[in-house]
Order: C-alpha cells, then sequence, then structure tokens
C-alpha cells in the first residue's frame, strides 16, 4: 500500500484543517486499519486517531479531531476542529491489516506510511 498524505497548512488558533490520506496498490476495507500520527517539533512522534469500523483517538484531540473513511475512494480524513498551537507538528497516516482495537496507538504495528504533511497553529 502507498499512502499519500496532504491537506496540511497554515491556520489560526481555534480554525480547521482536513487531512486526507489517499492509499493505492490495495483495496480499502474495513479490514485496514489506518492511523493518524503526529511529530510536534523536536519531541517523539505519537498516535492520534485511528479507524477501522469504530474509531480510536489520542485524549488530546478527542473531541476536537473527527476521523473518517471513503473505502470507494481508498481514503481516509482527519477533520481537524478548534485547533490549538500545540497540534502543530508533522501529520503521518499510516497503514495496517490484522491489528486489534488496543494496537491501533502502537505505530510499531503499521506496516505502511505515508510522506508527513505539516500543519502550523499559530496567529
Amino acid at each position: 500500500v502507498q499512502l499519500q498524505a496532504s491537506g496540511g497548512g497554515l491556520v489560526q488558533p481555534g480554525g480547521s484543517l482536513r487531512l486526507s490520506c489517499v492509499g493505492s496498490g490495495r483495496t480499502f476495507n474495513n479490514n485496514l486499519v489506518v492511523g493518524w500520527f503526529r511529530q510536534p517539533p523536536g519531541q517523539e512522534r505519537e498516535f492520534v486517531s485511528a479507524i477501522r469500523s469504530s474509531a480510536r483517538y489520542s485524549d488530546s484531540v478527542r473531541g476536537r479531531f473527527t476521523i473518517s473513511r471513503d473505502n470507494a475512494k481508498n481514503t481516509v480524513y482527519l477533520q481537524m476542529n478548534s485547533l490549538k498551537p500545540e497540534d502543530t507538528a508533522v501529520y503521518y497516516c499510516a497503514a495496517a491489516s490484522s491489528l486489534i482495537f488496543s494496537s491501533f496507538v502502537d505505530q510499531g504495528k503499521y506496516t505502511y506510511w505515508g510522506q508527513g504533511t505539516l500543519v502550523t497553529v499559530s496567529s
């Protein structure tokens, strides 16, 4: 699976962005877990959200971010609302098959990775 992340940019605090992760080389279906991770400047990469048929979120984004998928378009979206400066990071999408829900947060379990897209939240 090749993954292409896009949609990053500069946004003011309180604003919104929608990231897209488009896959190719394999049909997206609900057996494929697609996740979003992010790496803030000078920090380690961390889990943000992931989806198979159900979704999981980190505590820091729950209630502000929404992950969704359109299997017909081989695309997973991350709608980010009420953005904060601490959301500034390079965002990566990743995919894995045969991943149980409790492992959604474990980036080591993901086989396929896209390039990152930079999100900057600043006034």
